[in-house]
């Protein structure tokens, strides 16, 4: 074993579910599998940022945690913007520029839901009528019940439900690689669709230290009298927005510091984000536990891989593939060049 792949082993893995499949993230590389129309899987592979490396100012406390949630979520973003071209045929693709133009609407509409309509709605009732503790303590439940008839509403859509049970089949396959299963599907239905490390425990985490730091922060520095109220809810939506960063920092941290320490109040806290889950995540079926499989095959180093990987049914169909070929191997394939394996069936590995 190299040197620098001992330091670049990950303890732990993680993912995401995206459209008609699964995004599964490594030290060194992240990759996408999404179930095709014609029911091959499409599969693509990407190195992760290095940045930190580079800027050691990134891994400070605080800093590290605001980079953390700005990386995850350009590869969330990026991976469910390709699964919803790869999860259709393939002329209704959207191009770039009208998947961006798809996004931008949905970030303001999240920011005017849940930072500028509670603020304002709160605002008209209770400018001048409580303390300031009290309106952050007030408007972070108010989120919190918002956030969760969200989860609900969207869980009533077909689509979505099938994007929580893909979350399901993430969380089951990471699971069952902890626990030194093979990766095959029938051995992976046996665990829980429920993992301590999901993304939802870092929610409800936010939830909380948001309440906390926006009371300090208003404690601190008061919104001026006399200014009505749009001008308290000015106030306090301008006063969210620019805190977003000192909260993701601290929830980060917080985290941390409870992932080094096992014991009750770490697993009491944990509690939220499990009962979280049991709405974020379904059963998969045995199909979408082959897409997790080869999403994760993808990003564990092949020496890893040796006597844990079964055969899986579904053909793969390669994308982009930019990871290290010392490293790791082709899933579906005996060798690591996606280009190779794919002159070897006859694909293109740069298209889909």
């Amino acid at each position: 074993m190299s040197a620098d792949h001992e330091h670049h082993r990950p303890s732990f893995y993680g993912g995401q579910a995206v459209v008609e499949g699964v995004m599964m993230r490594g030290a060194r590389v992240w990759a996408v599998a999404v179930r095709r129309p014609n029911g091959d899987v499409y599969l693509e592979r990407r190195p992760v940022r290095d940045t930190p490396e580079r800027r050691p100012w990134l891994r400070w406390p605080l800093i590290r945690g605001v980079w953390a949630l700005y990386d995850a979520l350009s590869i969330g973003t990026r991976a469910l913007t390709t699964s919803a071209n790869q999860a259709v045929e393939d002329d209704e693709q959207l191009s770039g520029k009208e998947i961006a133009g798809g996004l931008i609407p949905a970030l303001l509409l999240f920011i005017v839901i849940f930072i500028a309509a509670p603020n304002l709605g709160l605002a008209a009732l209770l400018e001048g009528r409580v303390a300031e503790l009290t309106y952050h303590v007030i408007e972070g439940l108010v989120r919190v019940v918002m956030f969760l008839g969200y989860i609900l509403l969207i869980s009533l859509m077909d689509d979505i439900r099938r994007v929580f049970a893909y979350h399901g089949a993430e969380h089951k396959t990471i699971a069952a690689w902890e626990h030194g299963e093979q990766l095959e599907p029938d051995r992976i239905q046996g665990y829980s669709t429920l993992h301590v490390r999901c993304g939802t425990n870092f929610l409800v985490m936010v939830m909380v230290v948001a309440i906390l730091v926006y009371s300090v922060a208003g404690a601190l520095v008061p919104p001026p009298e006399g200014v009505g109220i749009l001008g308290y809810a000015a106030y306090h939506i301008g006063l969210r927005i620019l805190l977003l960063p000192v909260v993701a920092g601290v929830a980060y941290e917080s985290l941390r510091l409870g992932a080094a320490d096992k014991g009750p109040l770490t697993r009491a806290l944990m509690k939220p984000g499990l009962w979280l889950q049991r709405l974020t995540t379904r059963e998969p079926d045995d199909d979408m536990v082959e897409v997790a499989v080869r999403a994760f095959q993808a990003v564990v180093p092949q020496e890893d891989l040796h006597g844990r990987v079964a055969a899986l049914p579904a053909g793969i169909q390669w994308g982009p593939d930019e990871a290290p070929p010392e490293i790791y191997a082709t899933p579906g394939g005996d060798a690591h060049s996606a280009g190779d394996d794919a002159d070897a069936r006859g694909d293109d590995p740069g298209e889909a």
